[in-house]
């Protein structure tokens, strides 16, 4: 009980610090110029399918820094460069701070997969050289705004996946953070993959285990 209110207590202050470092976004704005994001991420940033990541619920500085490198380049996708590259500095604020003020819906994982995802994202995997996802992304999944670390609980199981898979293949690098999970995902093999990303698409606020 007392390590379930101390994940609450870290969530609360990693949140309130999410709110604090970034300014400039403006809700309202945001939730009409989603409208063209809709068709992949839902109206409300959780989207329909795995394919594409739920939006909602996920910190403004990463997601304004994400849309960032996808305008640059520097992030590869082709579906979100051309949507970004429009995208005036203002637009990517507001987007941001829209997205990150909705709710995410959790998922649920596989029991089957629990114990082996929970073991790799809580202790990581020392022989292997893979350290725990909870130095990064925190206790709870809900990553590090200061550090544009994003949250990674809730997830939809499907995307984590493929990106855990984009890193290990080096499709996802040309970033820091990018550089960072390439040598994190590089020692995963896909089963490995496939049980860490089913824990954390169901890892819930507050709850040490997901459901």
């Amino acid at each position: 009980m007392l390590m379930k209110h101390w994940i609450a207590l870290f969530a609360l202050i990693l949140l309130s610090t999410a709110v604090m470092a970034f300014e400039g976004g403006s809700p309202q704005a945001g939730q009409q110029k989603a409208a063209v994001c809709a068709g992949c991420h839902g109206n409300d940033g959780n989207s329909f399918s795995g394919q594409f990541p739920s939006l909602a619920g996920q910190h403004a500085s990463y997601l304004y820094e994400q849309l960032r490198y996808f305008k640059s380049g520097q992030r590869k996708n082709p579906i979100m460069q051309p949507q970004a590259a429009n995208l005036s500095d203002q637009d990517m604020r507001d987007l941001a701070a829209y997205f990150s003020a909705q709710t995410l819906q959790i998922g649920a994982a596989d029991k089957a997969l629990v114990e082996q995802g929970e073991r790799l994202f809580r202790g990581g995997f020392s022989v292997k050289g893979i350290p725990a996802c909870t130095g990064c992304h925190g206790p709870a999944g809900l990553g590090n705004p200061p550090a544009k670390y994003p949250r990674i609980s809730g997830q939809k199981a499907a995307y984590l996946t493929q990106q855990l898979k984009n890193y290990r293949a080096g499709k996802r690098s040309g970033y820091p953070q990018g550089k960072i999970m390439q040598g994190v995902a590089a020692k995963l093999t896909d089963e490995e993959i496939e049980a860490l990303a089913s824990f954390l698409s169901g890892l819930h606020l507050g709850n040490r285990s997901a459901h």
